[in-house]
């Protein structure tokens, strides 16, 4: 039998994570009408962009008139990316209490991703930490490539757990795993949780999965039953990423809720509304969201 929760908890990346390597470019008051909408479906945690530099990712270059613009709904938590101090400093001038820092298990990918090598990436994150301060209450630390790297293969469990520790040794509230490129299988999932929950408090710990080879559900059932219960998503199944090679998108905030739901642990996030957010931004983007949830509602049977 499972050990199953009677609620977990889901953080919405997909205004972030999602957008980010979309192409054509979007109005920010579809960003902003995207993040109102997910508010109001319930979600608790809502990342809605990143403080990096225009050049890097243009889509996301107006984070701080999507700011501006929201009307923030309480006890939802909006939070923001941040790569270093120049973005912490935006952050704060945006009035941001809660932000993002990001690493990589993978030396590789890291070097890709943030062209500098992990130890140099914990540098900066330390350099934010310290100069947090005015306002920033509360930090999650991205950790990628844990579960497996399209270019270093398997990652030793030990690397994921020095960066985590260390994360933690810096003040980070909260550690999200990413399993980026979709690697992952529900085997794997129980044992590094269960190692990393040796070192870590499984309380801090979230599970980023991207669904590029369908095992994203299953796995996330794999960490529920590991301890873990905080869960990333992307409404619709948005995102992917530009440095890992073959990344899908992140794994759908509607099949997740209606798998969790459906299982008797409650989320607190309605599946309508999710749906229909869902179709707004699919509209918007003009292009068919991979979500599977969403795909159904469009073929159920009227009899």
């Amino acid at each position: 039998m499972l050990a199953l929760p009677d609620s977990a908890s889901i953080f919405e990346v997909g205004p972030r994570d999602g957008l980010q390597n979309e192409p054509t470019p979007i109005a920010t008051q579809h960003k902003v009408e995207l993040v109102e909408r997910l508010s109001e479906a319930g979600l608790p945690y809502i990342e809605v962009s990143s403080f990096v530099d225009p050049r890097w990712i243009p889509q996301l270059s107006d984070a701080e008139q999507v700011f501006s613009a929201i009307k923030p709904k309480s006890g939802v938590r909006y939070a923001a990316l941040v790569p270093n101090e120049r973005g912490l400093i935006r952050a704060k001038e945006s009035n941001l209490d809660s932000i993002a820092v990001f690493i990589s298990a993978s030396e590789t990918h890291n070097r890709k991703n943030l062209n500098r090598a992990i130890d140099e990436s914990l540098d900066n994150i330390a350099a934010v930490m310290d100069k947090k301060g005015e306002g920033i209450s509360w930090v999650r630390g991205y950790i990628s490539m844990v579960f497996g790297c399209p270019y270093e293969g398997e990652i030793p469990l030990k690397d994921v757990i020095r960066v985590a520790l260390r994360l933690e040794e810096l003040g980070v509230d909260q550690i999200s795993l990413g399993d980026t490129v979709g690697y992952a299988n529900p085997r794997q999932v129980g044992e590094r949780l269960a190692s990393i929950g040796s070192e870590l408090s499984l309380d801090k710990i979230a599970l980023h999965f991207h669904d590029t080879r369908g095992t994203a559900l299953a796995n996330i059932v794999a960490g529920l039953d590991s301890g873990v219960r905080i869960f990333d998503s992307a409404i619709g199944g948005l995102g992917g990423c530009p440095y890992a090679p073959g990344a899908a998108g992140n794994v759908a905030t509607e099949d997740l809720v209606h798998m969790l739901e459906g299982m008797g642990v409650h989320t607190g996030v309605s599946l309508d509304a999710l749906v229909e957010t869902a179709r707004f931004i699919e509209k918007s983007l003009e292009k068919t969201l991979p979500g599977r949830y969403l795909r159904a509602t469009r073929h159920q049977c009227r009899n």
